[in-house]
């Protein structure tokens, strides 16, 4: 494929490897042959750690020339020798929904405010420490707690 074809780039934006800092990857490879594309994440990621393993690079030099932090290098290099190209591949990390604030604790939290329409997300942390030994950040109850009113809208 050219690396000018709009319909790879699109390809590579549905599939979460088109990256987004193309422009710093400065690696000669790269603007010398075609076939390197400094948009296709895996293959900048890929070719990043084999100039670190197979040509000896420095991991500073490679992260710089790659558009990558040290510690990002790292974390690639992990994720490689871990699953293979496949670990390459971006992926959201931590909790994908709010799963603390269960229907069973946001029905506690909407009859607390009921029964004390001053309390606010600070309050409302605290009382659910008490009653569910239960930590949350008080701006993930004020999400929560918009969120269902946009539901029942």
């Amino acid at each position: 494929m050219d690396n000018n074809d709009g319909s790879k780039i699109q390809m590579l934006k549905e599939e979460g490897v088109l990256n987004p800092k193309a422009w710093q990857v400065k690696d000669e490879l790269f603007k010398e042959y075609d076939f390197f594309d400094p948009q296709d994440l895996l293959q900048v990621k890929y070719e990043m750690i084999r100039r670190v393993r197979k040509d000896r690079w420095p991991v500073a030099k490679a992260s710089k020339l790659y558009g990558f932090s040290r510690p990002s290098f790292y974390q690639a290099q992990k994720e490689f020798n871990r699953k293979g190209i496949l670990g390459l591949i971006p992926r959201q990390r931590g909790p994908k929904r709010a799963h603390k604030l269960s229907d069973e604790v946001m029905k506690f939290v909407e009859q607390a405010i009921l029964e004390d329409s001053t309390l606010r997300a600070p309050n409302i942390c605290s009382l659910l420490e008490k009653r569910f030994d239960l930590k949350v950040h008080p701006r993930s109850i004020e999400r929560a707690l918009a969120e269902r009113g946009k539901k029942k809208r």
